[in-house]
């Protein structure tokens, strides 16, 4: 019965995690494409608060939970390829999470240097990760 709360508790945790992922570069776009400083200052509050409040708690929690389920059975989950290379995936979001992050100080500072397009574009890697990882998680093709 522990098994089926983690899981729950890790798949919501990851689905709120997903939710920032998708809509702070969405708000990278518009902010990118914004010219006066009422337009600015709102965007870096909605970023601030999108990365604080919930992307920054749901990525950890989706990080505790997703380590305690794989202690609950380490020698299976590790010998398993698709979950290395779940597990590679998960560690390229947590890098895009914390670049998300670094652009979010940038806008701040009045220092982005990117148009709406590239944000459009690098809107698009999370998608990516995540249908790898649930392609992964529901066919374990390896």
């Amino acid at each position: 019965m522990l098994y089926l709360w983690l899981k729950a508790l890790h798949i919501i945790a990851m689905v709120c995690w997903f939710a920032g992922l998708f809509y702070l570069p969405r708000l990278f776009v518009y902010h990118a494409m914004s010219n006066d400083a009422a337009s600015h200052e709102r965007f870096c509050i909605m970023e601030r608060k999108l990365y604080r409040g919930i992307m920054l708690p749901s990525m950890i929690a989706t990080l505790a939970l997703g380590i305690w389920l794989l202690t609950l059975n380490p020698g299976y989950y590790f010998s398993q390829g698709w979950m290395h290379a779940k597990l590679t995936l998960i560690a390229a979001l947590v890098i895009y999470h914390h670049l998300c992050g670094a652009q979010l100080k940038r806008f701040a500072r009045g220092e982005n240097s990117r148009s709406h397009v590239f944000y459009r574009w690098f809107n698009e890697a999370p998608v990516l990760a995540l249908l790898g990882i649930v392609i992964l998680v529901v066919v374990r093709p390896f």
